[in-house]
C-alpha cells in the first residue's frame, strides 16, 4: 500500500474532552457568533476586519498579536467587528513547504499531527480567553471539522478547495460564517455555485457517518483577485468587478447577498503593503454605491507584529514565515481608518 499508518490519532470528542473551551468562553463565542451573523444577515451596520498573520506559527506571537487587537477593538466597537486570523492549516502550490501548526507545532521540526491537533487547540482557546476575541481559520481539511468547530467564529474555504464538493456540504453543516473565495481563475460563476451548495441542505458520507445538513445562510463570497493562463494576477477588488458580483447575487436564489474583500493573494499581487490602498479603495467604493454598502461586509488582511517575511528559522519573532504581513503600525493605523470610513 501508498498509505503507511503511522497512528492511531484522538477523536474530536476526546481532545475537546482533554482540552474544552472554558464556559465563560463559549458564552461570549455565542454573542461573537450572533454579531457576526448579524452584520453578514444586514441585521448591524458593523464591518468585519479579519485581520492577523499569514500563518499563526508561534503561540506567544499570536497572542502578542491579538492582544493589541483586543486594545483596537475596544475603541471601535461601535463600528468594526475585529476578528483574528489564527490560521493553522496552510494550502501549499505544490505540495511542499510549511503546511501550519496542525502539520508542524514547531516549524523547524518534523511533523507531528498529534502535537499539531493538541497545539492549535490550546492557541485559539487562549487567544479566545485572554483577548475575548474569537478566531478565523481556513478550513482546509473537511474532515477535520470537528476537532475545531466550537473554537472559529469565522471559517474560510480558499481558492484551491472551494471547488470540491466535500468541502462544500460540509460548509452546509455549520453555524457560523463562512467565506467562500473565488478560485484562483477568478470565476464568480464558480464561486457562487459554491454559496449556493452551502446554502443548501444535504445528505453525504462524513468521517465514517452517514449525515443531513440544514444549509448554512452564512455562507458567503470572498474575492482575493484570479491568476490568468500566463501566471499574471488580476485584482477583483475595484468597483466594476464589485458591482458585477451584486448582479450576479440578484440573479441567484441565494440568501444574504454578502461579500468580503481579501486585501492581500492575488488582489495585491503579493505586494503585502498594496493592503492599504486596497483596503481604503473598498471602503471607498461602498460610499459611491447603496448597493456595494449592502454587499461589502469586510475585509481581509494579512498582518503581524512585523512587516514582511522571514525564512523559517530565520528567528525574528512576530514576522511572517510564509506571506508577507503588513507591520503592527501599519495595521493599527488601518483599521482605525476603517473606522472613520465608517
Amino acid at each position: 500500500m501508498s498509505f503507511e499508518f503511522i497512528r492511531k490519532l484522538p477523536t474530536p470528542t476526546d481532545i475537546k474532552r482533554d482540552f474544552p473551551v472554558p464556559e465563560r468562553v463559549a458564552e461570549l463565542k455565542k454573542e461573537r457568533d450572533k454579531e457576526i451573523a448579524d452584520v453578514i444577515t444586514g441585521k448591524s451596520d458593523k464591518f468585519l476586519a479579519i485581520i492577523g498573520p499569514c500563518s499563526a506559527d508561534n503561540e506567544d506571537a499570536v497572542l502578542d498579536y491579538t492582544l493589541r487587537l483586543k486594545k483596537v477593538q475596544e475603541k471601535i466597537a461601535d463600528k468594526v467587528l475585529i476578528i483574528p486570523r489564527v490560521y493553522t492549516n496552510k494550502p501549499r502550490t505544490t505540495g511542499t513547504g510549511y503546511k501550519g501548526m496542525l502539520h508542524q507545532p514547531d516549524p523547524e521540526k518534523k511533523p507531528d499531527l498529534l502535537a499539531g491537533l493538541v497545539a492549535i487547540r490550546k492557541m485559539h482557546i487562549r487567544v479566545m480567553e485572554e483577548t475575548e476575541l474569537m478566531p478565523a481559520d481556513e478550513m482546509l481539511y473537511p474532515e477535520n471539522w470537528g476537532y475545531v468547530s466550537d473554537i472559529l467564529s469565522y471559517v474560510a474555504i480558499g481558492a484551491r478547495s472551494v471547488e470540491d464538493q466535500q468541502h462544500r456540504l460540509t460548509v452546509s453543516g455549520f453555524d457560523v460564517a463562512a467565506g467562500m473565495k473565488n478560485p484562483t481563475s477568478g470565476d464568480f460563476s464558480v464561486m457562487l455555485n459554491s454559496v449556493y451548495a452551502a446554502q443548501h441542505p444535504h445528505s453525504f458520507i462524513y468521517t465514517g457517518w452517514e449525515v443531513n445538513t440544514h444549509g448554512n445562510d452564512l455562507a458567503h463570497t470572498v474575492l482575493r483577485g484570479a491568476t490568468n493562463k500566463h501566471g499574471a494576477n488580476i485584482p477583483n477588488y475595484h468597483y466594476e468587478d464589485l458591482i458585477r458580483l451584486w448582479d450576479m447575487y440578484e440573479k441567484m436564489d441565494l440568501k444574504n447577498p454578502a461579500c468580503v474583500i481579501d486585501a492581500n493573494h492575488s488582489n495585491s499581487n503579493k505586494q503585502f503593503k498594496e493592503q492599504i490602498r486596497i483596503t481604503k479603495e473598498v471602503m471607498h467604493s461602498r460610499k459611491l454605491s447603496p448597493d456595494l454598502h449592502k454587499l461589502v461586509k469586510g475585509v481581509m488582511i494579512e498582518s503581524y507584529i512585523e512587516e514582511g517575511n522571514q525564512k523559517v528559522g530565520a528567528g525574528c519573532y512576530g514576522k511572517s514565515i510564509t506571506d508577507p504581513c503588513l507591520g503592527w503600525e501599519d495595521s493599527e493605523r488601518l483599521i482605525y481608518d476603517i473606522a472613520e470610513y465608517e
